[in-house]
């Protein structure tokens, strides 16, 4: 066992590794271009926060400006700092708190806002606002330049070219979250960034036309042609298998927005040996940022700290299901998670049962019920969560 938690540490340690072009795609995006440090404004600073602004890309042909607050942490021994990129979704903003929050935590962060607004509302010079209607209008070829994925990817890239030029940033500890919309974004950006060491998408996933909230709403409402470049330009299932940092994959079992076949098939696009899981039975959507798991698994990939548990395999026959967990810190408990429903994902009812944990294995029986969906979850004594891959045994026919 030790030998096997030994490999995973090494691998979660190494973080994200550069790889040639071939394995990576851009996309529309410049990464020559949008990597070079953008030139910024400084604003009034409170506490731990700066507000400040810096470069966008052009729009219409004329200059933009995204605004951000810039968190640092209160004291620093002239050592240098991890520092996170802070995405948030849709509804959202700019947060100052999320800011403070990892700032309290000893890192620079950046959240930056996607909305085109300040502090006191919308930039006359800034960039596209977050809308439906915004993100998901007809264009064509020559517009995939002005549309919101464009910018908003865009903002965040240029976001991390600032932070790499901070005298008290570790350019090699900088990493990235996102909620929402943010999370749709934050497994672009890790797709197409090779500088970022870790990475965590909050409900935001891939394989939007497929299901999603958005596929028989805004996409299906848009030109055959318009949708089909969107979803070449601006789906995560484009790039996620270009990254090359560990990834964890934050949803709820009946989330509205990102259902969890498309967030599966987004999360296996990654290499298994980056991608890690936590799936939550009714978890709310929202801006939430408190999660410790988001926390304990950057603080590993940035600052060497435990790891999270991870499950290593899953084995499965008609009866049960056995998980093996590599793990630093003792597990406190296990749960199957379950339901027999079908159809719609976010109307099935789920259920969780006790599991049994021996050693470094965690066995569960299966329900009798079929069609059946489940997975396994884990927690250390510290209260940390992570969850297997769910799994499905069909009705008999």
């Amino acid at each position: 066992m030790k030998s096997i938690v030994s490999l995973l540490l090494a691998v979660l340690l190494t973080g994200c590794v550069s790889t040639s072009r071939s394995h990576r795609v851009a996309g529309p995006w410049d990464l020559s271009l949008i990597r070079h440090a953008p030139t910024v404004t400084h604003g009034q600073r409170t506490g731990l926060v700066e507000e400040l602004y810096y470069e966008g890309e052009p729009r219409n042909g004329k200059p933009t400006r995204v605004f951000a607050y810039l968190g640092r942490p209160a004291t620093n021994s002239n050592r240098k700092l991890p520092a996170m990129l802070l995405v948030h979704g849709g509804g959202g903003k700019a947060f100052r708190e999320w800011a403070e929050h990892w700032a309290q935590r000893g890192y620079v962060a950046l959240a930056m806002d996607l909305s085109g607004n300040g502090p006191s509302g919308p930039l006359p010079d800034g960039m596209p606002d977050q809308s439906d209607q915004s993100k998901f209008r007809d264009f064509g070829e020559n517009e995939v330049r002005d549309m919101w994925s464009y910018h908003a990817v865009a903002a965040v890239l240029r976001g991390h070219a600032l932070l790499r030029t901070l005298p008290e940033v570790d350019r090699k500890r900088i990493g990235v979250t996102g909620i929402s919309w943010g999370g749709y974004l934050t497994c672009i950006i890790a797709g197409i960034d090779p500088d970022l060491k870790v990475a965590v998408p909050v409900y935001g996933c891939g394989f939007l036309g497929d299901n999603s909230y958005w596929t028989d709403k805004s996409l299906a409402a848009m030109k055959p042609e318009a949708r089909q470049l969107w979803l070449k330009n601006f789906d995560p299932s484009q790039y996620l298998a270009g990254v090359r940092c560990p990834t964890l994959f934050l949803n709820g079992t009946t989330d509205f927005a990102y259902p969890l076949d498309s967030y599966q098939k987004s999360y296996r696009l990654v290499a298994e040996k980056y991608r890690h899981v936590d799936t939550i039975v009714g978890l709310p959507h929202g801006h939430i940022w408190t999660f410790e798991e988001v926390d304990a698994f950057v603080d590993h990939a940035l600052r060497g700290k435990d790891p999270l548990p991870y499950i290593v395999g899953l084995r499965l026959n008609s009866r049960t299901a056995t998980a093996l967990v590599s793990t630093i810190v003792p597990l406190k408990s296990a749960t199957l998670n379950y339901t027999t429903d079908s159809g719609v994902w976010q109307k099935r009812n789920w259920k969780t049962v006790p599991a049994h944990i021996q050693c470094a294995e965690v066995m569960a029986e299966l329900p009798p019920g079929r069609p059946l969906t489940a997975f396994i979850s884990v927690t250390n004594e510290r209260g940390l969560r992570v969850s297997s891959e769910h799994f499905v045994f069909d009705a008999p026919r």
